[in-house]
């Protein structure tokens, strides 16, 4: 199966980093076949969690940080892109399984969630669940970044390879991925939680180990 690869013009600086990991996924899997470099590349889908910056973009970290200081909550664009977002414990628990089989080496596998949502929906999401009084504000790219800046209007990863592999399964869907972040910045921020929505205790916080990714 072959799939095309689309890339914006050079006047674009935003594609540029989809061309540096073009030619890093190049480089490992030239190590491999050359040098027989173990080598495993992933490609990573919204990864979330606790502890996360909201520098660069990282939508959910800043959602849930302005929810709960009561700042408008930024989306950037119109909020109609489409993204998925997976839990970081599934996320490593895969990595560590990748790397333990050997017929995964020179291969390229996706780590993501199957769940979908518009980042509009998203900034609601955490409104309610934070129970703010926060307004939602949409910021055209160009404030946001720069003149020119192109986004993709949808990220969904194909998880058929990974599953194949080592029996992938992503184990927390959105909202209970949420409770957990939206419980670490409540103590860092040290906002009490409302009645309807108790803050989980932090050390039980769910990192799946690799035995138990694909149960």
């Amino acid at each position: 199966m072959f799939l095309n690869t689309l890339l914006g013009p050079t006047s674009r600086a935003r594609w540029c980093y989809a061309a540096s990991k073009i030619i890093d996924e190049f480089l490992a899997r030239a190590y491999f076949k050359e040098k027989k470099l173990p080598t495993v590349v992933v490609r990573l889908f919204n990864t979330i969690g606790p502890r996360q910056t909201g520098q660069y973009g990282m939508g959910v970290p800043r959602f849930v940080k302005q929810a709960l200081l009561g700042q408008p909550i930024t989306v950037y664009g119109d909020g109609r892109q489409r993204r998925s977002f997976t839990w970081v414990g599934d996320v490593v628990g895969a990595m560590v399984r990748l790397i333990e089989q050997p017929q995964a080496y020179g291969e390229v596998f996706n780590i993501g969630h199957t769940e979908e949502i518009a980042i509009y929906e998203l900034a609601e999401l955490v409104k309610a669940m934070t129970d703010s009084p926060s307004e939602i504000v949409c910021i055209p790219y160009e404030q946001a970044y720069e003149a020119g800046f192109e986004d993709m209007a949808r990220r969904l990863p194909d998880l058929s390879k990974i599953q194949r592999a080592i029996g992938y399964r992503p184990t927390l869907d959105l909202p209970r991925m949420l409770e957990w972040i939206i419980a670490y910045y409540r103590i860092e921020l040290e906002q009490p939680a409302p009645a309807d929505h108790p803050t989980p205790k932090p050390r039980s916080m769910p990192m799946l180990s690799a035995s138990e990714i694909g149960r």
